[in-house]
């Protein structure tokens, strides 16, 4: 595969990953808001960092599940089961106290670490990467290697620090409508992983 196919297939499904509200988002945000653009840029840094080495071991677990079939009924049930476990946890984090959280003011010089720390606390983004990688190599859109992964994880690097620049240099316009958003996000996120492990629950009972 070539660089730029590499490098762009990286940058749009991370841009695709970081565009829809979450708190990561909503910290960029606020940190615009608070410190100025400047400091948040440090901030999404941070999470640019920590992006690039999930994007990688993401790549590198869906390069596995392709190259041995026989386990993937394996990962379809211990996937069903933290699916319908996270339901439940964000629909707990949906329904308990809607208390306001004290807005703890970060030091500049901070930022950075403070960025990787977040970022790294995102479990999303390993299985995102995992699950859209391996969908790429089952359409022979994506082919393994180390040169191609390190490429990908290039892309995606830049494709999320493109698309949370965007939400700080426009963090004054959206963030009560970001805000607003965020409320609803653990249930509708609760909905979708629901729905899903449900659904896999049956195929998996139904085979």
């Amino acid at each position: 595969m070539t660089l730029i196919t590499c490098l762009l297939l990286g940058f749009v499904v991370a841009s695709l990953g970081s565009i829809t509200p979450s708190f990561l988002n909503m910290t960029v945000v606020k940190f615009s808001l608070k410190s100025g653009r400047k400091s948040a840029y440090f901030l999404i840094g941070g999470y640019a960092t920590v992006l690039f080495f999930q994007a990688n071991i993401g790549a590198y677990f869906s390069s596995i599940l392709m190259e041995n079939s026989e386990y993937i009924t394996l990962i379809q049930k211990v996937g069903t089961g933290i699916l319908i476990l996270l339901s439940f946890n964000f629909f707990r984090l949906h329904f308990k106290s809607n208390k306001q959280e004290k807005k703890v003011e970060i030091d500049k010089s901070k930022a950075y670490v403070h960025g990787i720390v977040m970022s790294s606390l995102n479990m999303i983004a390993i299985p995102f990467y995992f699950t859209t990688i391996s969908f790429l190599i089952g359409l022979e859109y994506f082919e393994y290697s180390f040169k191609n992964s390190l490429y990908f994880s290039v892309g995606s690097t830049l494709g999320s620090f493109f698309l949370y620049s965007v939400y700080a240099t426009v963090a004054s316009k959206i963030e009560h409508k970001l805000t607003y958003i965020a409320t609803k996000m653990d249930f509708i996120i609760g909905c979708l992983t629901g729905v899903v492990g449900i659904g896999n629950l049956i195929y998996l009972v139904s085979k």
